[in-house]
């Protein structure tokens, strides 16, 4: 009994892969490395300016309101005074 011949299907097969290269086009044979660089360094530079100005309102302004709340009520010689009497300070002698 003679077996079957299954060539109708890969040739199906095979004209499908071709229209597929047909209709994607020519593959680019010259400047593909400077062309994925050019992308690449847009992407880059995009998603950097991005991530900066999200830390930046993010982390940044939040920090700075901290400082300024911080430094609204901070009294820098009522701070000295309590390091000199702890006798951090070699140089000055704590009050008796």
């Amino acid at each position: 009994m003679p077996t079957p011949q299954t060539s109708q299907p890969a040739k199906i097969g095979q004209s499908g892969a071709m229209c597929m290269m047909m209709m994607s086009g020519k593959p680019q044979l010259r400047g593909l490395l400077q062309s994925s660089i050019k992308r690449n360094l847009i992407i880059a530079i995009g998603t950097s300016i991005v991530a900066g100005i999200t830390f930046k309102t993010l982390v940044g302004d939040a920090r700075k309101k901290k400082y300024l709340e911080f430094y609204k009520n901070y009294d820098i010689d009522k701070e000295f005074n309590e390091m000199r009497n702890k006798g951090v300070f070699s140089s000055c002698a704590p009050d008796s």
